[in-house]
């Protein structure tokens, strides 16, 4: 219900859950055959309307799955006491029907599962009381036509599924929707960025970095100078791959020298430039690739998109780790596999990967993962990030798949 809640403010939904409470008050005090006697069911009726008044104004505050479970108990409980208590009232059958409709509010498609399953295994027990016990003593509405009542139970949990699957269709897309509005949103705003302050950059860079290669080869500098003028260097061209790393993003190259890329030679290179990288951390690549796995992408591109994402593993490794690099074909796409057995991430640290700046890492700036993001999103694929605190990481990358003889 969170996405519920979110798109509406509190005051309509503290309006519409009093609506509800008064309702609910209604039926209990105006007009009810049973007020006078105040009798077990009266109160149980009583009851059930505080608990369910209560579990709707604090919803809000307490939203989680344990409360929504509450919440569809109190009520799956609450509709099964109005038709049982007041068997006269034929309308309380409609309500059974109907119960797994009020899970779909909260887009869980587990407590919708569990929903229909609990109200189809209590509607079956419910129909053997009417039929073997009751026998139309109370309930001659129902059991004078079972089979009848039967089929519209049936086919309002059908019509139920139909709605919550179509909703939860819509909600899949909007949510990917969102995803890519971020990412275009993270690409644009660190285009900008970079448009605006990366050639402004480079330029007195490549000054100092001319005049330092032009002192290095002075005989007449003293050695020691010679090699902090080599270190100077080494760090100005780590200040120029940053920046060229903003151009990419800035002004992406289109898509040329694409070609039929074989994942398996593609990630043999990787690991074998990175298996020494490894080794330094006394960590090791597991790999394993199925066969004729191809994909149609820039070569360049590609290898670059897993060496960021391999490197990231093993640093993010314990030492004497493995990490796991696994590819294989799935229908008509190629599935790419790469995971750590590290310390893991939140969910929170998860959404915020592909972030300008954004990083895990001490020196880390960020945009070497949004890089990756921007390669993928290129060749029509996607990235997931599955992680557990304690337990380790998983990016799983998925490509459309390019058959052996095109």
């Amino acid at each position: 219900m969170k996405e519920f809640y979110t798109h509406f403010n509190k005051k309509l939904y503290y309006g519409v859950s009093l609506m509800i409470i008064i309702l609910m008050a209604s039926g209990l005090l105006v007009a009810n055959p049973r007020k006078e006697n105040f009798d077990t069911g009266y109160m149980l009726h009583a009851a059930l309307v505080v608990l369910l008044a209560l579990c709707l104004l604090l919803y809000p505050k307490f939203e989680g799955r344990i409360l929504r479970i509450l919440l569809i108990l109190v009520t799956t409980a609450y509709f099964y006491l109005l038709f049982f208590i007041y068997p006269e009232t034929w309308s309380t059958f409609i309500f059974l029907c109907f119960i797994p409709a009020i899970s779909i509010l909260f887009f869980d498609k587990k407590l919708f599962y569990f929903s229909i399953i609990m109200n189809g295994i209590l509607i079956s027990l419910t129909f053997s009381y009417i039929y073997l016990v009751d026998q139309g003593k109370n309930y001659a509405h129902i059991e004078m036509d079972m089979i009848g009542n039967i089929i519209n139970f049936i086919g309002s949990q059908m019509i139920i599924s139909f709605i919550f699957y179509l909703t939860n269709v819509r909600i899949q897309k909007q949510r990917v929707y969102y995803e890519q509005v971020q990412n275009a949103e993270r690409l644009k705003t660190t285009g900008q960025l970079a448009a605006a302050v990366a050639h402004e950059i480079r330029n007195p860079l490549t000054v100092v970095k001319g005049f330092l290669q032009y002192y290095v080869e002075d005989n007449e500098l003293n050695k020691q100078y010679k090699r902090n003028f080599s270190l100077m260097i080494d760090e100005l061209d780590t200040a120029e791959h940053v920046i060229s790393q903003f151009l990419s993003i800035a002004k992406p190259e289109k898509e040329s020298n694409l070609s039929r890329v074989e994942v398996q030679v593609v990630l043999d290179d990787v690991t074998e430039l990175l298996k020494s990288y490894g080794l330094l951390h006394d960590n090791h690549i597991d790999l394993q690739v199925q066969e004729e796995c191809y994909v149609f992408a820039n070569s360049i591109e590609f290898k670059q998109l897993l060496i960021n994402l391999i490197k990231n593993a093993i640093e993010a490794s314990p030492h004497g780790s493995t990490v796991l690099v696994k590819a294989e074909k799935k229908k008509d796409r190629v599935e790419i596999i790469v995971e750590d057995k590290g310390q893991g991430m939140s969910k929170e640290e998860i959404s915020l990967l592909g972030t300008p700046f954004y990083s895990l890492k001490s020196r880390g700036t960020g945009l070497g993962l949004m890089i990756c993001y921007n390669i993928v999103e290129k060749y029509n694929g996607t990235i997931q990030f599955t992680s557990q605190l304690g337990v380790g990481t998983t990016v799983t990358l998925r490509f459309p798949r390019v058959k052996e003889k095109e």
